[in-house]
């Protein structure tokens, strides 16, 4: 796989088979808006009043316009934790749609939902926000996922965190950052656009509640990259076992502390975590 486009250059390792997609663009694209929120109301990215919002990124990390921005409030000092169930309901409403619509394309294998909050993991505009980058093939983490058949582990033990109503929450047996959890259905559902009405309100409690309980752990805002992993589409879409689930991770190891990738795990991908991953889940469990 390789060619240039508008979009930029994709390019393979030829040892490793790493996908690396090169756009030059993106380095014209500001770090911080020059004046005020480009996301609230009124701003260059939402001109009219929303509840949420979805709109084509101005910087595209691929062609053909498969990169997408969420927005998820029109507040600008929200917290994902603050939306509330409604408010997290509408939100996942928008995945679903977005999802849906992006699938259906001919050029589109796999549709990724995810957030970045926080300057710490490159957030670069406060507003609660997240993306959808739209692949024309199946990313190399996502088929290996697939291909092992993940599904939830059902006898966590003391890595379990919560359930509600046949969801759940539990940190992974060998987590690469200090703090890691996925959250699924205790029954297999392939992605959002098939996820029931009562499925998606008990997602939404899940996230509200979960995320309310990250911000508890050090007694302020904690950066943290979420995304959705579901069934692929178009060709790729064969996988019919596939588990939806989401995975939640942060960087930081105390408050304010972030763990660092050392070079022998980037050369070796071995990692070396110095939190214990039963520790975390007991904390999570504590602040609820």
């Amino acid at each position: 796989m390789s060619g240039a486009s508008s979009g930029g250059e994709v390019r393979v390792d030829p040892h490793l088979g790493t996908i690396v997609h090169v756009v030059g663009t993106r380095q014209a694209r500001p770090n911080l808006p020059a004046t005020g929120c480009p996301f609230c109301v009124g701003g260059v990215e939402a001109p009219e009043p929303y509840d949420v919002r979805w709109f084509p990124n101005r910087w595209p990390a691929m062609p053909g316009d498969r990169c997408e921005v969420v927005l998820y409030t029109p507040d600008h000092d929200a917290t994902f934790a603050s939306l509330g169930p409604d408010g997290a309901r509408r939100v996942i409403d928008l995945w679903a749609e977005r999802t849906a619509a992006l699938g259906s394309r001919d050029d589109v294998e796999y549709v990724l939902v995810f957030e970045n909050r926080g300057a710490e993991v490159g957030a670069t505009i406060a507003h609660p926000h997240g993306q959808i980058y739209a692949y024309d093939h199946l990313p190399s983490r996502q088929r290996r996922r697939l291909d092992a058949g993940w599904r939830p582990d059902d006898a966590p033990g003391d890595r379990a965190v919560l359930s509600r109503d046949g969801w759940s929450v539990t940190v992974p047996h060998a987590p690469t950052f200090p703090l890691a959890v996925e959250v699924a259905p205790d029954e297999r559902i392939a992605d959002l656009p098939t996820m029931t009405h009562a499925a998606r309100d008990t997602l939404a409690a899940v996230l509200v509640d979960l995320l309310g309980r990250f911000d508890l752990l050090y007694d302020r805002p904690l950066p943290y990259m979420l995304w959705l992993n579901q069934q692929p589409t178009g060709a790729a879409s064969g996988f019919h076992d596939a588990w939806f689930n989401i995975e939640i991770v942060s960087p930081w190891r105390a408050a304010g502390v972030p763990r660092f990738i050392a070079a022998a795990e980037v050369a070796s991908e071995e990692y070396f975590n110095p939190v214990v991953p039963e520790d975390v889940a007991a904390r999570l469990r504590e602040l609820g």
